[in-house]
C-alpha cells in the first residue's frame, strides 16, 4: 500500500531544484518515497557469509514447462513393461495411495491419472561415467559429466500448474503471495562483487505472467534493488532498457550521475527516512556503469575456436543455447554472484511442457540444451571454477507415468520430479532419493523445493534462518533443509 509522501521528503524536493521533485514524483508513484516511522530499526546483512562458503556463485539452470523425470534422470522400466494398461491394473496400485505425498496440499486430477493408460518411456537410457547413473540417451553430453553431478530425484512440489514455476523459485504457492526469490536472498546476504555488474541476472528467457512473471525473480519485500535483472543475449542491442539516448555524449551522462551521487551524499541528510531512494539512485549508477561492462560480455570472439565447439556455437541447433551458457560463464567470471539462466517458451510456445508428442517435444529440447549445458560444466572445470560455482538444472515440477489422451505425452505431475547439482562443494557421481516403481510419488529421502534453495544457501554460506526480515513471517518449509548427503 502506498503512503503519502513525508512532509520533510516534500521539503528535501524543493532544496535539490527540480531534480529532486522529478526524483521525488517517480518514488511516490512507485511506492518508495514514503516515512518509514513506525517501522523497525532494522539493518540488512553486512555482506559477510555467516560460514565459510564453498562457492562463489551460482548457475541456476531452470528448463521451463515441465522436464519429465522419467525420459531424463529417473528411468522407471516398470513403464515399458505394463505398458496400456491403468495404474490400477498393475501390481504397483498403491502408488496411487495419496499418503505416500505427505504435505502435498494441491494436487487434482487424481482419478483421471489412475485411469489413463500408462505410456512407456520414449526414449532409453544408458549407464554413464565410472559411476554408472543411468542418463537419457537425449542427454548424452551431460551424461559425459556424471561423476560431477549429485542428481536428486525426490523433489515435490504443491503447484500442478505452471505457477509451480514460482514456487520452484520462492518456496511459496502462488495463492499464498509473493516472496522473494532464491537469486535475491542471496543478493541480499552477500552483495556484490563487481560493482559494474548486476548481482542476479536473468538470462535466456521470462517466466509468463500467468505463471508468477518477474515474481519468480524478484526481490519483493527485501527491495527492488535486489531484483533479477534481464539482460538479453543479443550482442548488438542487450541493454534496450538502459541504452544511451542518441545525441546524448557519455560525458553528459557522467556529469548528470556525478551530481546524482552528490544528492546521494546528501541523502543521511536529505531524505533520512527514504532508504529505498538510495537503492533507486544506486539503480541509476548501475545502469550508467553496465553501458560499457554488459556489452563486453558478448565479445564472443575473444573466446578460442575449441570454446565455440565446446558450447556448440558453430551447430545452428546448439548455437542460441550455447551462446546463454557461455555468457554465464563469463558473468561469474566477472564476479556475478546468480546468474539464472531458463530454457523453455523464449525458443518454442510449448518448451519442456510435453502434453502431446513428448517425444518430439522432449528430443528437441534436450538436443538444444545438452551439449551447452555439457559445455559450460566441462569449461567451468578446466578453468578451475567449477569448486567454486554451483551449477543447478530445475525444473517446476515432472510428468505423469500415464499418457496424456491418445497424444503420447504426459501431464503435469508435482509429485515426484528430479534436479541435479554440480561443483561448488557438492559430491560428483552420486544419486540421491528415490520414486516408486512408476516415478509416481516422491517416497525415499523427499525434498520440497526449499530444500534445494537451503542447499545452495550453504554452500554460499548462508544460514537461511538468519536471512530474516522483521515483520515479514517465514514458515520452516521457507527454510528447507539442506541435502546433507550430496554435499562433499
Amino acid at each position: 500500500m502506498k503512503r503519502p509522501v513525508h512532509r520533510r521528503s516534500f521539503l528535501s524536493d524543493l532544496g535539490m531544484g527540480v531534480t529532486g521533485m522529478a526524483l521525488g514524483a517517480m518514488l511516490h508513484r512507485d511506492g518508495y518515497a514514503a516515512s518509514t516511522a513506525g517501522d523497525p530499526a532494522w539493518r540488512p546483512p553486512d555482506g559477510l557469509p555467516h560460514f565459510a562458503p564453498k562457492a562463489k556463485s551460482v548457475i541456476w539452470l531452470f528448463m521451463q514447462g515441465g522436464a519429465s523425470h522419467l525420459e531424463t534422470f529417473d528411468p522407471k522400466p516398470e513403464l515399458n513393461k505394463y505398458a496400456g494398461k491403468t495404474i490400477s491394473e498393475t501390481p504397483h496400485a498403491h502408488v496411487l495411495d495419496s499418503k505416500l505425498n505427505k504435505n502435498t496440499v494441491l494436487f487434482t486430477g487424481k482419478e483421471r491419472r489412475a485411469q489413463s493408460k500408462i505410456l512407456p518411456l520414449q526414449v532409453g537410457f544408458k549407464k554413464r561415467g565410472k559411476s554408472g547413473i543411468e542418463v537419457s540417451d537425449w542427454f548424452p553430453h551431460v551424461g559425459d559429466c556424471i561423476d560431477d553431478i549429485a542428481v536428486v530425484r525426490s523433489m515435490w512440489t504443491t503447484d500442478n500448474n505452471h505457477a509451480a514455476q514460482t514456487q520452484f523459485h520462492t518456496g511459496r504457492h502462488i495463492f499464498e503471495g509473493m516472496f522473494p526469490s532464491l537469486g535475491s536472498w542471496i543478493h541480499y546476504g552477500l552483495g556484490s562483487l563487481n560493482q559494474n555488474l548486476p548481482q542476479f541476472v536473468v538470462l535466456g528467457g521470462r517466466i509468463m505472467p500467468h505463471d508468477g512473471g518477474p515474481a519468480g525473480y524478484s526481490g519483493d519485500y527485501l527491495g527492488p534493488q535486489h531484483n533479477g535483472i534481464i539482460i538479453d543475449v543479443n550482442p548488438a542491442n542487450p541493454l534496450p532498457f538502459a541504452a544511451p539516448v542518441d545525441g546524448v555524449f557519455r560525458e553528459e551522462q557522467a556529469a548528470e550521475f556525478k551530481l546524482l551521487r552528490r544528492f546521494n551524499e546528501m541523502e543521511a541528510v536529505q531524505y533520512p527516512e527514504d532508504p529505498a531512494l538510495l537503492a533507486r539512485i544506486k539503480s541509476y549508477e548501475l545502469a550508467f556503469r553496465m553501458q560499457t561492462s554488459v556489452p563486453e560480455l558478448f565479445k564472443f570472439s575473444e573466446e578460442n575456436p575449441a570454446t565455440h565447439r565446446l558450447y556448440g556455437l558453430d551447430n545452428r541447433v546448439t548455437k542460441p543455447f550455447g551462446e546463454i551458457c557461455l555468457t554465464a560463464r563469463r558473468l561469474v567470471e566477472r564476479g556475478v554472484r546468480f546468474v539464472e539462466v531458463i530454457h523453455g517458451y523464449s525458443t518454442d510456445t510449448l518448451g519442456w511442457d510435453a502434453h502431446f508428442d513428448l517425444k518430439m517435444l522432449h528430443g528437441r529440447t534436450c538436443s538444444e540444451t545438452d551439449q551447452p549445458i555439457a559445455g559450460l560444466l566441462k569449461d567451468l572445470k578446466q578453468r578451475g571454477m567449477l569448486d567454486e560455482t554451483l551449477v543447478v538444472w530445475g525444473t517446476e515440477f515432472g510428468r505423469t507415468p500415464g499418457v496424456e489422451g491418445k497424444t503420447e505425452g504426459r501431464d503435469h505431475h508435482p509429485t515426484a520430479f528430479s534436479c541435479w547439482m554440480a561443483g561448488g562443494g557438492i559430491k560428483g557421481g552420486v544419486v540421491h532419493g528415490a520414486t516408486d516403481e512408476l516415478g509416481f510419488h516422491s517416497v525415499e529421502n523427499r525434498h520440497y523445493v526449499t530444500d534445494l534453495h537451503a542447499t545452495v544457501l550453504h554452500q554460499m554460506g548462508l544460514d537461511p534462518r538468519r536471512l530474516t526480515v522483521p515483520g515479514r513471517q517465514r514458515i520452516d518449509l521457507d527454510y528447507g533443509q539442506k541435502i546433507a548427503e550430496i554435499i562433499a
